[in-house]
C-alpha cells in the first residue's frame, strides 16, 4: 500500500460542507460556521444571510455618513455581533477595530470595504 501524502492544498479531511479548511478561511463567510449556526438548514442560511446583507449595508452607510462617535461605536458593535453570527469574521474584526477607534476615518474605510466584499460574496451565493 502506498502512503498518503499530506498537502495543505488537498487536506485529507474536509468540512462537512465539502470545502477544505484552507478554502473556508479564504472566503468572506465561513460557510461551515454558518451551517453549524443554522443546523444545516439551507433555507434558514439564506434567510439569515439576507438579513445580514440588509443590516450590513444599512450600518455601513450610517458609519460612512459621519455619525457621531457614540453612534458609530454602537453601529460597529452591532455589526460585529451580526458578522460573527453568520461567520463573516473579517467584517467582525474590522467592526471591532472601529468600535475601539470610532473617530478614525481609516477604520471606517476599512470596514466599509470589507462589508462590500462580503456582501458581494453573499449576493453571489444567493443567486
Amino acid at each position: 500500500m502506498g502512503q498518503a501524502v499530506l498537502n495543505a492544498e488537498h487536506p485529507v479531511f474536509s468540512s462537512p460542507a465539502g470545502e477544505s479548511q484552507l478554502e473556508a478561511r479564504s472566503r468572506p463567510v465561513d460557510l461551515v460556521h454558518l451551517a453549524r449556526q443554522t443546523g444545516g438548514n439551507r433555507g434558514l442560511e439564506e434567510e439569515v444571510l439576507q438579513i445580514f446583507l440588509k443590516q450590513a449595508h444599512k450600518l455601513a452607510r450610517e458609519m460612512e455618513q459621519g455619525c457621531d462617535c457614540d453612534a458609530r461605536k454602537l453601529a460597529a458593535h452591532n455589526l460585529k455581533g451580526a458578522a460573527r453570527a453568520v461567520g463573516a469574521f473579517n467584517v467582525a474584526n474590522c467592526a471591532g477595530d472601529l468600535e475601539d477607534h470610532p473617530s478614525e476615518a481609516a477604520y471606517v474605510s476599512s470596514l466599509v470595504a470589507e462589508v462590500n466584499i462580503t456582501c458581494d460574496y453573499i449576493s453571489s451565493l444567493l443567486r
